[in-house]
């Protein structure tokens, strides 16, 4: 069974940075796409950044481009996404997902989903 989990969230001051980790088990990965995702309360859930397994080619979302970075460990089945110069409007719930075949920034189309963890940025 696919289970990811997410690590990383707390609390930063504006301008700062966290890195979120997520790390996947139950199963080999290669060919897998796996993306971040957030939620605001009230909003819906939104993309963020996504990365292949077998290729590292990486996508964002225009609201974060240039300030995060998505990455991903092989050999520790563990995709990062590191994030400076967060915004309070960067506060959110981030969710880990992974899908099969193919890229894709809609929430739909993932299969598996992590647990989530808080960012919190203050202002």
């Amino acid at each position: 069974q696919v289970r990811l989990v997410e690590s990383g969230g707390g609390l930063v001051q504006t301008g700062g940075s966290l890195r979120l980790s997520c790390t996947a088990s139950g199963r080999t990965f290669s060919g897998y796409y796996m993306g971040w995702f957030r939620q605001a309360p009230g909003k819906e859930r939104e993309f963020v950044a996504r990365i292949s397994w077998n290729y590292g080619m990486a996508y964002y979302a225009d609201s974060v481009k240039g300030r995060f970075t998505i990455s991903r460990d092989n050999a520790k089945n563990t995709v990062y996404l590191q994030m400076n110069r967060l915004k309070p409007e960067d506060t959110a719930v981030y969710y880990c997902a992974a899908r099969q075949s193919g890229y894709s920034e809609s929430v739909s189309s993932y299969n598996y989903w992590g647990q989530g963890t808080q960012v919190t940025v203050s202002s």
